[in-house]
């Protein structure tokens, strides 16, 4: 893991200062070293996280005769076998890093290179001979790649703070971003919480030539039609899962020249992970794990079992209310983006204690709900399939009684209102029927913006389900309708809100580098081709990845419901000892610099928080406290600021190459 940076111009190359300010903005990505190249009509810059080949491997890196030029971010964990075959058609190598097998790679197969890699990238090539820079991001969106272009001039990187090194950048909070957020969690690529500023979409490639600039999808998310599923038994499937997660554990724990650790959350997804890298490995293993001092949210009882299973020396920290509004504004810095919930800063904390431990690299077991059917809402869509054949039937309706069983205030609990709340808009027909109760309430929270801020939204035309709904292949209409609704789910949260605000962005602010069994390549073509009945049986969730790892894992684990990752929210912000920037960004003054939220409707849902120190609101009225606290936080830092931070001076050594002589 790296950060990564440049700009491309038809007039004199890029000067080396700003080169140089950008990849200072990204110094918490690469703390092991820096460099730049600059060229005629581009400069590349490079922040270096040392994880492979950590003596060599310096960056920006070439090709043998200096025609193609690479900076990149991430990983490619088949690089040991692309290199071998490499070597075989006669290409010399002069690192044993993994960035040099993409220079040879894109030299051998072109934009086939790409669908080869099995890892996760966000990464910029400057081919010489053509006078062409590509751009190009890993399938699901691991790491982040943003650019912005005027004119013939692009600028790329990794965050947007380093894109704001440039004063000629505008800085401003995109509307339509805006409204993509309060509806799925996060803008949808290639939008972005900011205007002008665009994201390169997972899977796919840009080309910035004489021609212009365009982009395409190299790889695209998958199914195959209901009922056609290559694999119906059940055995089979199981084993080829475990065969898979193994391997791409394997390769992600092994594959470092630097120690890697292990997330373990308490559920079954990090457990198997930690159970594969200390059951097929013989290294020792350092597990870590996030507790909080309310009950309500704390793990620590299934954290504790699997230690215990699988001895490892394990390390914990312990989150309070008060540690997540401390760390706050520096979250949201790092995530550059408005957040409906306080989950991403106990994860902050989180990689903090990894960093402070001497690690640079876990695995963790994040893509495991989205691609093998993990999620409430997966189940949520089921009971309301199911209901929507007979929408009239009492009995029917009262499967929603099922749903949510770790929630204090569950369906079962207050049957009427769920009934209420989930037979709306139940039509079978609709591709959107799993997503529409998540969209509807958190669409409500424009409830507080200005009417500036929605008539902006209105004048761009933003419909943002419909517009993502266009967007479903033609052949989805064939798709389980679960299928349909993982589509949905790895289009927006995966990439938008569970792998940046809280993957990378969590992550990198500390520099350490997450890596993801679940999403490999490899996991990924397996798991899209199973059927509907593997992921989830009837209402349990991750069938499949259960019967796969039932026998190294404690049953209590294996039969555990789904629980979802949650922390405090309101509570954090609204209790007797709230630190003073909350007061301070949520005064009048403070909605008016903004420019969002209508100052009144923000008073009067802090004066209700604060009655009741955050802890009595519904969901849909912390969603609107986060809402309101990390978008002027955004503003804030970004708009009124430029992003900069105390520290912003490239990491020593810097390598400087020139090439405009």
């Amino acid at each position: 893991m790296c950060g990564i940076c440049g700009v491309a111009t038809p007039g004199p190359p890029p000067d080396a200062a700003l080169l140089l300010r950008m990849v200072g903005r990204l110094r918490h990505r690469g703390p092991d070293g820096s460099g730049y190249l600059r060229d005629q009509g581009v400069g590349l810059g490079h922040a270096r996280l040392a994880i492979i080949d950590t003596t060599g491997g310096a960056q920006p890196l070439s090709n043998e005769d200096g025609s193609l030029w690479v900076t990149f971010n991430g990983e490619i964990f088949n690089y040991v076998e692309l290199g071998a075959e490499l070597r075989d058609r006669g290409h010399t190598f002069a690192t044993a890093s993994d960035t040099e097998v993409i220079v040879h790679a894109f030299e051998e197969w072109g934009e086939d290179a790409f669908r080869r890699f099995n890892g996760q990238w966000a990464l910029a090539l400057w081919d010489r001979r053509h006078r062409r820079l590509i751009l190009s991001r890993d399938r699901v969106g691991v790491r982040p790649l943003f650019y912005t272009r005027s004119g013939r001039r692009l600028a790329f990187a990794s965050e947007v703070k380093a894109l704001f090194a440039d004063p000629a950048v505008p800085r401003a909070l995109d509307p339509v971003g805006l409204d993509q957020t309060l509806t799925f969690w996060s803008p949808v690529a290639p939008r972005t919480p900011f205007a002008g500023i665009e994201q390169l979409p997972p899977g796919h490639v840009a080309i910035l030539d004489a021609d212009g600039f365009r982009s395409h999808p190299y790889w695209t998310i998958d199914f195959p039609p209901q009922g056609e599923e290559p694999g119906q038994d059940a055995d089979a499937n199981a084993d080829a899962l475990r065969e898979g997660l193994v391997e791409a554990t394997r390769l992600r724990f092994l594959r470092s020249d630097v120690p890697v650790g292990a997330y373990l959350s308490g559920g079954i997804d990090s457990s198997v992970t930690a159970a594969v890298v200390t059951g097929y490995t013989d290294a020792p293993l350092d597990t870590f794990s996030l507790r909080f001092a309310d009950a309500e949210f704390d793990e620590g009882v299934h954290q504790r079992l699997m230690v215990d299973r699988l001895g490892t020396r394990h390390h914990d920290v312990v989150v309070a209310p008060g540690d997540i509004a401390r760390v706050f504004p520096d979250v949201v810095r790092h995530a550059e983006a408005t957040l409906l919930r306080a989950a991403p800063a106990p994860l902050f904390l989180l990689s903090q204690l990894v960093a402070a431990n001497g690690y640079k690299v876990v695995v963790t077991g994040e893509g495991a709900d989205e691609v093998l059917g993990g999620y409430d809402l997966y189940r949520e869509a089921r009971v309301r399939q199911f209901w929507s054949r007979n929408p009239d039937s009492a009995v029917r309706s009262r499967a929603v009684e099922l749903l949510y069983p770790w929630m204090a205030r569950s369906p079962g609990q207050a049957p009427a209102f769920a009934r209420g709340f989930f037979g709306q808009g139940l039509d079978a027909a609709d591709p959107a029927l799993s997503h529409r109760p998540r969209w509807q309430t958190t669409a409500a929270v424009k409830g507080l913006l200005t009417a500036d801020a929605r008539a902006e939204a209105h004048a761009a035309a933003s419909d943002a389900p419909a517009e993502l709904l266009a967007c479903l292949p033609p052949a989805s209409a064939g798709w389980d309708p679960l299928a349909r609704a993982q589509w949905l789910e790895m289009t927006t949260l995966l990439p938008g809100y569970i792998l940046s605000s809280q993957g990378d962005r969590m992550l990198m602010a500390h520099s350490v580098e997450g890596r993801f069994p679940f999403l490999d390549r490899d996991v990924l073509a397996l798991a899209g081709s199973l059927p509907a009945r593997h992921k989830l049986s009837g209402l349990t969730e991750k069938y499949l990845l259960k019967r796969a790892f039932a026998d190294v894992l404690p049953p209590e684990i294996v039969q555990r419901p789904k629980q979802p990752y949650r922390s405090p929210d309101a509570a954090s912000f609204c209790g007797p000892d709230a630190p003073e920037w909350v007061a301070d960004l949520t005064t009048a003054r403070a909605c008016e610099a903004a420019g969002v939220f209508e100052p009144g409707r923000v008073e009067g849902l802090f004066a209700k928080a604060r009655r009741s120190g955050g802890a009595g609101l519904g969901n849909t009225d912390n969603m609107r406290v986060l809402a309101v606290l990390s978008t002027h936080l955004l503003h804030h830092l970004f708009v009124t600021g430029d992003g900069s931070h105390a520290e912003n001076a490239p990491a020593e050594p810097v390598l400087a190459i020139d090439l405009t002589t």
